[in-house]
């Protein structure tokens, strides 16, 4: 059974970059009916926070695509120290007890990259051992066989054969001098022992993986398969980067700037990965069935944003094609939750409302627009823009207005026919072009210029509140 595991380090809030991996291997679990394991990789307990971890699933609850497996790495320490030790019983790995600076020592030097203290690496069993129980701390690192092998190599999904000299792999710290055990070795025991055996990720952890597949072999396993995943970069072509872009690489900001969560998951496929088919909005199911490795592009991928705007447009738009075309039963319950934290109460049934809603969703493109463009239609207190204002100064506009209002509380009958019967009738009594009623009429009920059909907003507004609304202009 194919086992695909998402691990994010709670240092700071979910990146956009670490929600599309976690996206990825979730549709790869689905498409391939494996399974989803989130495992926590928060071993770092000087960088790792509380907050960032509520972060981090804040912004996956909010994705909307469940899990199947939840680990904690702090909580499997002794599975990571034995199997350090079984790789150092098996001569595998050996003692540093060369003084730390910066702990490991491993900076590339000016003479060429550092690769392993040789004095160390030959240090006798007996020696290594009378200075260990002496007390004398240590890291442990892994002694990579350079002498009987001339590669690590392995196959990348996306980005095809790899390979590299184990003469420029360093001797990789498995156990720092206090005896916390590194990435490298957290990661691949937890891989080892909960399963893992595709592992995507993104593009650069792939030169981690050379020693990954050297821990694994360690450990008596076959390495998983790997497929890593291009970067997502900014538009001048950096990294995305939490420190230098801040709030713009947060799912909570598309979140907060009212995104659909599906829609948001749709617009993170489309970077870096295509169905081939011109396809760009795509539900959750045919996103299931058209994922494949196969359609992971290599090169990085652009989030287009400013410093005025950190919305990507594409994302934009994306989520006003889904807020569109979703059905109105799924979106009422959003657009109500809007309007609750927006304070603002609702004046329909329930039947009523949803019409109202399916009614103006066409012109929105976030959530929050209901409770901001879409006031009107859910409170008397409304903004009136200057565009609607040159509608409603038309010369005889308002006065004709106030007459409309007066036929229409005088017609027991309100729908959209026969508020159309009864403009046009008007119009043409008074010798005008119904368009000037039309748009005045809309702009005196929406306070906006533009928006759906007049007549759908007169049902959308009702009867009592759109009579009261032209009686007062």
């Amino acid at each position: 059974m194919l086992r695909v595991r998402f691990a994010p380090s709670p240092t700071g809030f979910l990146h956009i970059g670490s929600a599309r991996t976690f996206i990825f291997n979730w549709l790869y679990a689905r498409h391939n009916g494996g399974a989803m394991i989130l495992r926590i990789d928060d071993t770092d307990v000087e960088r790792n926070t509380e907050a960032s971890l509520t972060s981090i699933f804040e912004g996956l609850n909010w994705l909307g695509l469940e899990w199947d497996e939840l680990y904690r790495q702090s909580d499997r320490l002794a599975l990571h120290r034995q199997a350090a030790e079984a790789i150092f019983a098996k001569g595998l790995a050996y003692r540093d007890f060369t003084p730390a600076t910066g702990d490991e020592g491993e900076k590339s030097r000016a003479s060429g990259p550092w690769l392993f203290h040789s004095n160390m690496r030959e240090l006798a069993v007996e020696e290594s051992d009378r200075r260990a129980a002496a007390g004398e701390p240590f890291v442990l690192r892994f002694r990579v066989p350079r002498e009987s092998r001339p590669n690590v190599t392995f196959a990348d999904a996306v980005y095809g054969d790899q390979s590299k000299a184990t003469v420029d792999i360093e001797d990789f710290a498995l156990l720092r001098s206090n005896g916390a055990p590194t990435y490298h070795l957290a990661s691949c025991s937890d891989d080892a022992d909960l399963r893992i055996n595709f592992i995507i990720r993104g593009q650069d952890h792939l030169s981690n993986t050379f020693k990954h597949v050297l821990i694994f072999e360690a450990l008596g396993m076959e390495p998983p398969r790997f497929g890593h995943l291009p970067l997502l970069v900014a538009p001048d072509g950096a990294k995305l980067s939490k420190r230098r872009h801040g709030p713009v690489v947060s799912v909570t900001t598309y979140r907060d700037y009212g995104f659909l969560p599906h829609a948001y998951v749709n617009f993170l496929c489309l970077l870096g990965w295509s169905p081939k088919d011109n396809r760009e909005q795509l539900s959750r199911r045919e996103l299931i069935d058209a994922f494949t490795l196969e359609g992971v592009n290599r090169g990085n991928a652009v989030v287009n944003f400013s410093e005025e705007d950190p919305i990507d447009p594409k994302a934009l738009w994306l989520n006003s094609q889904h807020l569109r075309t979703m059905p109105v039963d799924e979106l009422a319950p959003l657009v109500r939750a809007e309007l609750d934290a927006a304070g603002l109460g609702v004046p329909y049934d329930e039947a009523g409302f949803r019409s109202a809603v399916d009614a103006i969703r066409s012109r929105f493109f976030t959530i929050k627009d209901f409770a901001i463009r879409g006031r009107a239609y859910f409170a008397d207190d409304f903004p009136i823009d200057p565009g609607a204002l040159d509608k409603l100064d038309k010369p005889g506009a308002r006065e004709m207005l106030r007459e409309l209002s007066a036929r229409l509380e005088a017609n027991p009958e309100f729908t959209e026919r026969s508020v159309e019967a009864d403009l046009r009738k008007l119009a043409e009594e008074r010798g005008v072009k119904a368009g000037l009623l039309i748009n005045g009429a809309r702009a005196a009920l929406t306070g906006q210029p533009v928006g759906p059909s007049a007549f759908a907003v007169f049902a959308a507004i009702g009867r009592d509140r759109a009579i009261a609304r032209l009686g007062k202009v």
